[in-house]
């Protein structure tokens, strides 16, 4: 299964995540976001930053969550790669996610917005997200 795909879109950012389970989709979408930043990443170590969130809904998680990292890293220079969940629900996630200290981004993302926002469970049971990015 593939983990993201860019999807068109005349002037901002779609991304569709994929994942078996509704956390892989999260970690997937994550990643994707990360790809497009297009960071240069520094041969420094990892980093790693604590985030807590409370939402109303799964998809206001997503955005809320995407924003904080979206946030995170560009107030610290960092890119992130992955997640480690240690509590997740449709309306609270604890964890922490991993990245690396970044020199340059070669691409700006200024929002997560909740236009054509969806995360749903196909028919097969597995996960999708798709997100459009303001840039």
């Amino acid at each position: 299964m593939k983990k993201f795909e860019i999807l068109e879109h005349k002037a901002d950012l779609k991304i569709r995540a994929f994942g078996s389970t509704k956390k892989e989709s999260f970690l997937n979408m994550l990643k994707g976001m990360t790809d497009a930043l297009k960071p240069e990443i520094k041969k420094s170590g990892e980093v790693e930053k604590e985030i807590k969130i409370q939402s109303p809904d799964l998809p206001a998680l997503l955005v809320d969550f995407l924003s904080e990292v979206l946030y995170l890293g560009q107030v610290n220079r960092e890119a992130y790669f992955d997640i480690n969940f240690k509590k997740f629900s449709d309306t609270k996630m604890e964890c922490k996610i991993i990245g690396r200290k970044v020199e340059i981004f070669g691409e700006d993302i200024k929002a997560v917005t909740y236009h054509q926002l969806e995360v749903r469970q196909n028919q097969d049971g597995a996960w999708e997200a798709t997100v459009l990015f303001d840039i």
